[in-house]
C-alpha cells in the first residue's frame, strides 16, 4: 500500500511538472504549421485588407501578405471568415493560427489591453479609426459634442467599437461582424455615424455604393499600428517576425504598399 501511496505521488508530481512546463513555456504552433503545412489566419472582409475582386478571387494586402509569408516560411497560407468578436475564442480553440485583418495594438472597450489575448507580432502598417457620416451631415455633425447622444455603429470587439462608446452613449451604439456591416447600417440610414479604420474608409467611403459617405474630420483620433495576433506563448511570433523583416528588406512588402495605396503607411522599422 505505501509503494502504491508513493508510486502515485510520483505520478502527480510528474504531472505538475510537466504541467507547469506547458504552461510557463512555449506553445510550439510552429511545428503544428510545420507538419501540417498551412496555417490559418482569422478576417473579416474589407478593401484594401481582404476582399474578393470581379473575377471572386481573395485578394488585398493582408491577403498577398499572408501569402508572401507563408511562402518565405514554406508553407501554405488560408483564410477563414470570423466572427470578429469571437477572435480569441476562434484562436485559443484551434479553429485559426493567427488573427490576420487589420488587427491593431490597443485595447478592447473594457479597457484591457490585447497584448493580455495575444502576442503580437512587428507592426507593419500605421492605421487610425475614423468617423463616417452622410455627406449632407457633415455640418451638423461637425464636433465631439454633436456626436454626443447620436447612433452609432461599429465592428463588434474593434477598436471602433471602443471609440464609438467614447463618443456617445453606450446603448447609442450598435455593433455588427464587420466594419463592411456597420457601414453598410450607415448607409441606409439607421445609424448617424459609424466608426471604422482609416484604411477601409480611405478605400471605399465615396466610391460606387458609398457615394453619399465621407470621411467627416470633425474628430481626429490618435494612430495605431496593425499588427499580427499569435497565441500566448507561440513560437509563430518569432517565425513571422523573421518573415516580416525578410519581406521589407527584399521589396515585397513596399511593392504590395503600392499597389494597395499604402505606401505612406507602411512601417519601416522593426522591434520589439
Amino acid at each position: 500500500m505505501k509503494r502504491f501511496t508513493t508510486l502515485l505521488l510520483v505520478i502527480a508530481m510528474l504531472f505538475i511538472s510537466v504541467a507547469g512546463f506547458t504552461s510557463c513555456g512555449q506553445t510550439d504552433d510552429w511545428k503544428t504549421v510545420e507538419e501540417k503545412g498551412y496555417f490559418v489566419c482569422g478576417i473579416t472582409m474589407y478593401a484594401p485588407m481582404n476582399y474578393f475582386d470581379e473575377d471572386g478571387n481573395l485578394v488585398g494586402f493582408d491577403t498577398e501578405f499572408a501569402n508572401a509569408v507563408a511562402e518565405y516560411l514554406g508553407v501554405e497560407a488560408k483564410f477563414q471568415v470570423i466572427n470578429w468578436p469571437n477572435k480569441y475564442m476562434e484562436l485559443e480553440s484551434g479553429a485559426i493560427d493567427l488573427i490576420w485583418n487589420g488587427f491593431t495594438y490597443g485595447e478592447e472597450k473594457d479597457g484591457v489591453s490585447r497584448t493580455e489575448y495575444v502576442d503580437f507580432t512587428y507592426a507593419y502598417l500605421e492605421n487610425r479609426q475614423c468617423l463616417v457620416t452622410k455627406a449632407d451631415r457633415v455640418n451638423e455633425l461637425n464636433s465631439a459634442d454633436a456626436l454626443k447622444g447620436k447612433k452609432a455603429v461599429a465592428e463588434g470587439g474593434s477598436s471602433g467599437e471602443a471609440l464609438a462608446i467614447t463618443l456617445t452613449d453606450e446603448d447609442k451604439v450598435t455593433t455588427f461582424t464587420s466594419q463592411a456591416s456597420a457601414l453598410m447600417e450607415l448607409k441606409a440610414g439607421n445609424a448617424d455615424f459609424a466608426i471604422i479604420d482609416y484604411q477601409m474608409a480611405n478605400a471605399m467611403v465615396g466610391q460606387g455604393d458609398y457615394t453619399d459617405l465621407v470621411i467627416n474630420e470633425a474628430i481626429q483620433p490618435e494612430s495605431e499600428v496593425y499588427a499580427i495576433g499569435c497565441r500566448k506563448g507561440s513560437t509563430m511570433t518569432e517565425k513571422i517576425n523573421e518573415a516580416i523583416v525578410a519581406l521589407y528588406e527584399n521589396g515585397t512588402l513596399a511593392a504590395l504598399a503600392e499597389k494597395y495605396g499604402l505606401t505612406n503607411d507602411l512601417v519601416t522599422e522593426f522591434g520589439e
